[in-house]
């Protein structure tokens, strides 16, 4: 009888948290996709570099004197191809026989979280103002 496999979040989905967000959504997604296979050593390693990618992404954009959004971008897409072309080949070899779970759950996070900080930074700016 062949072993069931458990449903993962694709190596495209990984990648496109992790331009569009930050690695540390697209670590997230890998980290969950480790779970799910049991290898809790290697998520918590995946979830290390993803939050140290993030913070050295968020130290980089900050340097110049006029803060580059567009560097956070290429910063997710190096943190992200790292994750998706190092990691989930490493991990998921035959990833493609994995079936793919929707990113609709993760997607739907990840906007209620940018609402928040949106918020945040809209209303920190009017307390600023007044």
């Amino acid at each position: 009888m062949e072993e069931k496999l458990p449903k993962i979040y694709s190596k495209k989905a990984v990648l496109g948290f992790s331009i569009f967000m930050s690695t540390l959504f697209g670590g997230i997604l890998l980290y969950q996709n480790l779970i799910e296979i049991n290898k809790k050593k290697e998520a918590y390693i995946v979830l290390g570099i993803s939050i140290a990618i993030t913070i050295l992404t968020a130290i980089v954009v900050n340097i110049p004197e006029n803060p580059q959004s567009s560097l956070a971008y290429l910063c997710g897409l190096g943190g992200g191809s790292f994750l998706a072309y190092y990691f989930m080949p490493k991990y998921f070899p035959n990833e493609e026989q994995y079936p793919k779970k929707a990113i609709w759950k993760p997607l739907i996070i990840a906007v209620i979280i940018v609402a928040i900080l949106f918020a945040l930074i809209i209303y920190g700016t009017s307390v600023e103002n007044s």
